[in-house]
């Protein structure tokens, strides 16, 4: 779905009003992203960058927890070298606000995979929509 300039501006806008108004009142906000561990070659990864990777970004899920590419032939970044990195691509950490949640090992297809990772979203803490509804529980 496609949104008009003003309305996304618009719920930016409203989405940092949120999260401002929760870090205020000492409520936690969810820093979600999803990450896939990836390597030059890995016919998987190619398959995935076919059929999910051009609409990921404007998918709910991915709206919920946006993609993050590491390739593990490279150094890995600071953030998260707390994490174990396998060698098997490509994997899909579901991580919030630093910490892993789950992971799916592989691409299970087109069919399956916003299944499964929709399974590992529902482990998230409720996400914040709009900054009425900080307002809504003062």
């Amino acid at each position: 779905m496609s949104w008009p300039k003003t309305a996304s501006k618009s719920r930016t806008a409203g989405l940092v009003l949120a999260v401002v108004g929760h870090v205020a009142l000492g409520l936690p906000v969810s820093a979600a992203e999803l990450v896939m561990l990836e390597q030059p070659g890995c016919p998987w990864c190619a398959r995935f960058n076919e059929e999910i990777a051009p609409g990921y970004s404007k998918s709910e899920e991915g709206e919920q927890a946006p993609l993050r590419r590491v390739d593990i032939t490279e150094p890995i970044p600071q953030d998260l070298q707390h994490l174990t990195i396998e060698r098997f691509t490509p994997t899909f950490i579901l991580m919030d606000d630093g910490r892993e949640i789950d992971r799916l090992r592989g691409y299970p297809g087109d069919e399956f995979f916003y299944a499964l990772i929709g399974e590992m979203l529902e482990a998230l803490p409720p996400q914040i929509e709009e900054a009425s509804d900080v307002r809504s529980n003062e």
